[in-house]
């Protein structure tokens, strides 16, 4: 995939990346104000899970055994307890919760939208398993362009998965938020909490 700059009135340069329109983020106070009114209107959430010491999984990981994952850690689930609050004092109607099934996405997800998380393939690290970024990446695009509301849809995923759909590096915790933009979608801001 490649980048394209394609000017649009009253905008930034917007880049536009197989379909997806990608607007780069002013200041982070803006962009942070910006994101938080876009998931008020019903845009869309991308959260890397909160704070999990370590990198990639252990040796021997397996999905539904989190004892042989990299977990959140006291500070991690405090980290996701706050997303959750930021989204009540604002007041915002979340539509959706999306997670990957690595505990510490499960985890972040119930934490912060408690009863709320649904499993969703699509959004499943592909850091170790490479051959399958394509496929997941698609999958994803597709749900995200297909996400209607009502409220905002949230979703709690990894960096690499965050990075194949935005090319974004989001820290542990870290939003990025798209609202829909014609036929594509827009970055309009990060969120860190």
């Amino acid at each position: 995939m490649t980048w394209r700059a394609e000017p649009r009135p009253g905008r930034r340069e917007t880049l536009a990346l197989g379909g997806w329109l990608l607007l780069p983020v002013a200041g982070a106070a803006e962009g942070e104000a910006a994101a938080w009114a876009a998931l008020a209107e019903g845009g869309v959430g991308l959260f890397r899970h909160a704070y999990a010491p370590g990198v990639g999984d252990p040796p021997g990981m397996r999905l539904g055994d989190c004892a042989t994952q990299r977990n959140l850690d006291a500070a991690g689930r405090a980290q996701a307890r706050r997303l959750g609050e930021a989204f009540r004092a604002r007041g915002l109607r979340v539509g959706g919760v999306l997670t990957s099934a690595w505990c510490r996405c499960v985890e972040t997800a119930e934490l912060a939208f408690p009863g709320q998380a649904r499993v969703e393939p699509a959004f499943d690290s592909f850091f170790e398993a490479r051959v399958e970024e394509t496929a997941r990446t698609e999958a994803a695009r597709h749900i995200l362009l297909g996400w209607r509301g009502p409220g905002a849809l949230v979703v709690v995923t990894h960096q690499v998965n965050i990075t194949g759909l935005t090319g974004v590096v989001p820290g542990s915790g870290e939003g990025v938020v798209l609202a829909k933009s014609g036929p594509g979608i827009e970055l309009v801001g990060r969120i860190r909490v």
